[in-house]
C-alpha cells in the first residue's frame, strides 16, 4: 500500500507539471485539460479550458513588484470541487433564477435547483463544470475557448454555440469576450467572469476592506433574503450600497447584512459608444488600479462573504472579505421580470458580452 501511494503521488506530480506547460490542444484532445499562458512584457494570465477559468493574473505594483491578483486553487482538481466559482465563465444564466423555473413562449421551464429552491450559476454542471475546447491560440495575444451547450442541458432549451475569448493588449489590458449563439429555440443567456480580485496580492491577509471602489451606477435591484430580486429598482443614494464617488469598501460592510452581494444598474454615460465605464477599483499600498469598461447593464458586487478558511493557491488561506467580484451582466432573475432587460436570446441571434480591464500603478 505504501508504494502504490508513493507511485500514485508520483503520477499526481506529474500531472501537474505537464499542466503547467502552455500549448495548443488538438480535436484529439479535447476532453484533456490543459493550462495556457498569455504574456506581455511583466504582464501575464493563466487561463486554463475547465470551465474557461481564469487562473493567475500577474501585474507590477507602483515599486514594479509582480504579484498574482487574483485567488484560486493549487493545481487543477481543486477547482473541480469548488463550489466558490473561482476564476471561472459562468452559464448558461449566471446569477440566480428564482424557484428554479421560468416560462417562455407559453412553455416552462423546470431548472436545477442547486441553491435552495433557485437556480444558481447555471445549476449543477454549469459551463464552469465542463471542459471547453480551444479553438485557437497565441501566447503574445489571445486565446478562445468554445462549448457546445446542448438542449435540455440543466433544463435549459435549445442548442447553444459559446466563445470565450481572452486578449491581453498592450503591456496593461485584459479583454475577455463572450459570444453565444441560439441555434433552434430561444432560450436565456447570460454569462459572467467570476473572477476575484486582490490588488494588493491575492494572499493579503487584510483582504479587500481596504481597497476603494467606484461604480458607475445609481440604483440597485433589491433582493429577498433568498438573493432573489423582488423586481423593483431603487436608488442607491442615502445607503450603503452607495458607490457612486470612491468609497472604502471595508468603512460600511459591517452595514450591510452579510456583506455586498447586490445587482447594480449601470448608468450608461456611452453617448453612441461601445462600451462604458462600470467600476474603479484602487489599492493604496500596492498602488494598483483596476479599471473595469462593459457593454452590460448590470454588475454583481460581492465581497466574498461566503469564504471560510480555503485553501488557495501558494499557501495562501483565504478568509471572509478575501476577494472583490465584479461580475458584469444582465438583471439577475430577468427571466421572471419583464421589467428587466430581457436575457432571451432567438434562433440566429448573437449574445455579446464585453469586459475590458485595465491595470495601472500610481508611481
Amino acid at each position: 500500500m505504501g508504494i502504490f501511494k508513493l507511485f500514485s503521488g508520483f503520477l499526481i506530480l506529474l500531472c501537474i507539471i505537464f499542466l503547467t506547460e502552455t500549448h495548443q490542444t488538438t480535436a484529439k484532445d479535447d476532453k484533456i485539460i490543459h493550462i495556457y499562458q498569455l504574456q506581455k512584457g511583466n504582464f501575464s494570465i493563466k487561463v486554463t479550458n475547465y470551465g474557461a477559468t481564469l487562473l493567475s493574473l500577474l501585474v507590477p505594483d507602483k515599486n514594479g513588484k509582480l504579484e498574482d491578483i487574483v485567488l484560486g486553487y493549487q493545481n487543477i482538481e481543486e477547482y473541480k470541487n469548488d463550489t466558490t466559482y473561482f476564476g471561472a465563465i459562468v452559464g448558461r444564466v449566471a446569477n440566480r433564477i428564482g424557484g428554479a423555473r421560468f416560462c417562455l413562449e407559453g412553455k416552462c421551464y423546470k431548472l436545477f435547483a442547486n441553491d435552495g429552491n433557485n437556480t444558481l450559476h447555471g445549476g449543477k454542471v454549469g459551463f464552469s463544470d465542463v471542459i471547453w475546447s480551444v479553438k485557437n491560440y497565441q501566447k503574445d495575444s489571445h486565446i478562445t475557448f468554445t462549448y457546445n451547450s446542448f438542449d435540455g442541458e440543466e433544463g435549459f432549451p435549445g442548442n447553444v454555440i459559446v466563445e470565450v475569448t481572452y486578449q491581453i493588449i498592450d503591456t496593461n489590458k485584459l479583454r475577455i469576450k463572450m459570444v453565444a449563439k441560439a441555434l433552434n429555440k430561444p432560450t436565456p443567456i447570460n454569462l459572467i467572469s467570476h473572477t476575484y480580485w486582490n490588488l494588493a496580492g491575492h494572499a493579503n491577509k487584510y483582504g479587500i476592506l481596504f481597497h476603494r471602489l467606484q461604480l458607475n451606477a445609481q440604483n440597485y435591484t433589491p433582493v429577498d433574503s433568498n438573493l432573489i430580486p423582488n423586481g423593483q429598482i431603487k436608488s442607491i443614494n442615502g445607503t450603503y450600497y452607495d458607490f457612486q464617488t470612491s468609497q472604502m469598501i471595508g468603512s460600511r460592510i459591517q452595514k450591510v447584512p452579510g456583506g455586498y452581494d447586490i445587482n447594480y444598474v449601470l448608468v450608461d454615460s456611452s453617448k453612441g459608444k461601445h462600451l462604458i465605464k462600470a467600476a474603479v477599483v484602487e489599492e493604496k499600498k500596492s498602488g494598483r488600479m483596476m479599471e473595469l469598461w462593459t457593454n452590460q447593464p448590470g454588475i454583481q458586487l460581492y465581497t466574498s462573504n461566503k469564504i471560510s478558511r480555503i485553501k488557495g493557491k501558494d499557501g495562501a488561506v483565504y478568509r471572509k472579505y478575501a476577494g472583490l467580484c465584479l461580475e458584469t451582466q444582465g438583471f439577475p432573475d430577468s427571466v421572471n421580470h419583464p421589467n428587466f432587460p430581457s436575457q432571451i436570446v432567438n434562433p440566429g441571434q448573437i449574445y455579446h458580452h464585453i469586459m475590458v480591464y485595465r491595470f495601472t500603478a500610481n508611481y
